[in-house]
């Protein structure tokens, strides 16, 4: 049997996310085993098969599968040249467990929203200085699982709460340049963690990690116009290091935080 193409797996720093895990299989077969943990899986390519709970499923790209934890599972490719997957172990407390019934039965979820949310958490899971980024993304996708665990996907509620909303950007206002992790915002607030993301995003049009980010490059271009180097701008405005600045400032301001700074002092330079 050869050996996995690709395995990269590291314990993310946010709450409720035990493992993540990035792999490519050719041709290794999975034996029956469990986890302690929810099982959140999107492929990239390829397609797997699997005994759960001794009935045989399969899933292919565009789906997403969620294996419940304590349940007997196995694994396998359905095509010669394997599969890519990344997989999320979510911790067992983070979806109720009257729900794994319901997960045993209907592992594979079709939902181009909820495979989106995912790809997009993994993303963020791999660049440090994103943890509040993920907390959010996180949080929703829980949210959405627990309502298809449910069957109430489609029928959660379009939330508004102007206060919460003002309540938890006050908040984040207060921290800068600190980091405030979703979790603590929750409990600060007396709040569900999804729905503090729904109101926020409602209320702004934009989600609560994207106004942080928005205003450390604001106050980054306020450090750098009075002098301060891009080095110790990069800390001071609460970002995770130089390189983590310049690619938020390059996005919002199409220049790197030197030459936005050299501006200030009359110095003309191409963003090209």
């Amino acid at each position: 049997m050869r050996a996995a193409q690709e395995v990269r797996a590291w314990r993310p720093r946010v709450p409720g996310l035990a493992e993540a895990l990035h792999a490519r299989f050719i041709d290794h077969v999975y034996p029956m085993h469990t986890h302690a943990t929810w099982t959140l899986i999107i492929l990239d390519s390829g397609g797997i098969k699997y005994d759960l709970d001794v009935h045989e499923h399969g899933s292919l790209g565009q789906t997403v599968t969620l294996l419940p934890p304590h349940v007997a599972h196995s694994g396998s490719s359905i095509r010669p040249e394997g599969f890519r997957k990344r997989v999320l172990y979510l911790d067992e407390s983070y979806l109720s467990e009257r729900l794994i019934g319901h997960a045993v039965d209907h592992p594979v979820l079709v939902d181009e929203l909820l495979r989106d949310r995912i790809s997009r958490l993994h993303e963020s899971l791999v660049s440090p200085g994103r943890e509040f980024e993920a907390e959010s993304r996180l949080a929703l996708i829980a949210d959405r699982l627990a309502g298809h665990l449910r069957g109430t996907a489609d029928l959660l509620p379009h939330s508004r709460d102007p206060r919460l909303a003002w309540d938890l950007r006050d908040l984040i206002d207060g921290r800068l340049p600190a980091d405030l992790s979703l979790e603590e915002a929750s409990r600060i607030l007396h709040a569900d963690p999804a729905y503090l993301v729904r109101v926020f995003s409602r209320q702004f049009g934009l989600g609560p990690h994207q106004y942080l980010t928005g205003r450390r490059v604001d106050l980054a271009r306020r450090l750098l116009l009075a002098g301060m180097p891009a080095a110790e701008v990069a800390t001071a405005a609460g970002f995770y290091d130089q390189s983590h600045l310049t690619r938020h400032f390059k996005r919002f301001l199409a220049t790197t935080p030197a030459r936005f700074a050299a501006s200030g002092r009359g110095e003309a330079h191409s963003t090209s």
